[in-house]
């Protein structure tokens, strides 16, 4: 199940996931936050 958010980010961290997004590597911003948070929360936890 998927549930909608509202984030507030920096104008030069949006910029940097559009160039992220350029590569093709994410379908859309949704996907780019998800990848960054299960690998961020991999990290934190695999410490």
């Amino acid at each position: 199940m998927k549930h909608k958010l509202s984030i507030t980010i920096d104008e030069e961290t949006l910029y940097q996931i559009r160039d992220a997004m350029r590569s093709k590597t994410f379908r859309n911003k949704s996907h780019f936050f998800e990848v960054a948070a299960t690998r961020l929360i991999t990290e934190v936890t695999t410490k």
